[in-house]
């Protein structure tokens, strides 16, 4: 199967080009593909006739958007859905990704496909209007809301505590945000199994949400990453868990991002593996497996 990928230099799409199996993946990214010009757009998806659709490219400046919000909501909000009408012209079904962000973290629970859906900032507001600019496209879809993604590729949480521990050896860290981390390199091989379950017919036209099983704080999750990387004798650094008040942020964060991946187990039989175990994937990546 030929797939079309947006975000060629993304975390998602470095880590599917890794695991996509036997399909044909061809990366579009800026400026061939710019999710803000919808006319390269319509140009790119035509010339490469995709038989379905990878959406992982997006504006993912969260404070930035603050301060950006029509540039977000053309890459997050219209981009997709002119994406998504693009691939529905050539019968190309699409899996969309977007956010914990949608969610304003005030449940008690891990948040489920439908809860309620009310944004705190700009970053999820764009991405709730491309989630719907994508099911409103007659396109077959699939969305898929992932949290807390990290990799051995781009920018991410894991790789930014590494880079401050080589000139810190202690650290603050919000306690008071809980969510589940995910490896991109997961994240890749679930689009695997919505792909196959797509190419059989099933699970078209909902959402589903992705992310590693189990959860955290971001204070112990740095806390793993130290740990992981004292064992492969990397950089480390002392974590002292604070509120979230002690760090602020441009943009509010949700408190509560867990994702529950239950629709995601039963419709396509993948669930990811537990956080610490990906954790530890990604850190011989990022450090070596040298005993400390």
């Amino acid at each position: 199967m030929k797939i079309l990928v947006t975000g060629r230099d993304g975390q998602v799409a470095q880590s599917l080009a890794e695991r996509h199996g036997a399909h044909e993946l061809v990366f579009a990214g800026r400026p061939d593909l710019d999710l803000a010009d919808p006319g390269s757009i319509e140009r790119t998806v035509a010339a490469v006739n995709p038989e379905l659709v990878i959406s992982a490219a997006a504006y993912t400046a969260v404070d930035k958007a603050e301060d950006e919000p029509e540039l977000a909501m053309a890459v997050n909000g219209e981009g997709p859905g002119a994406l998504a009408r693009a691939a529905a012209k050539l019968g190309a079904p699409v899996i969309h990704f977007s956010t914990d962000y949608v969610f304003d973290g005030s449940l008690d629970r891990p948040w489920r496909e439908d809860d309620r859906v009310a944004p705190l900032g700009v970053y999820g507001a764009t991405k709730l209007v491309g989630e719907q600019a994508v099911a409103a496209s007659r396109a077959t879809y699939a969305i898929l809301r992932t949290a807390w993604v990290y990799s051995p590729f781009g920018a991410n949480f894991v790789k930014t505590m590494l880079r401050v521990a080589e000139t810190r050896d202690a650290l603050n860290v919000v306690e008071d945000q809980f969510g589940c981390p995910t490896s991109a390199l997961d994240i890749a091989d679930g689009i695997m199994a919505v792909v196959a379950g797509l190419q059989n017919g099933r699970g078209g036209n909902a959402i589903y949400h992705l992310a590693g099983t189990g959860e955290t704080h971001w204070a112990d999750f740095a806390r793993a990453i130290f740990a992981e990387s004292a064992q492969r004798g990397g950089p480390t650094a002392e974590v002292t868990g604070i509120p979230s008040s002690g760090y602020p942020t441009r943009a509010t964060r949700p408190a509560n991002s867990r994702l529950d991946c239950t629709r995601m187990a039963k419709t396509f039989g993948w669930r990811a593996p537990r956080w610490q175990d990906s954790l530890g994937v990604v850190m011989d990546r990022l450090v070596g497996t040298r005993t400390a």
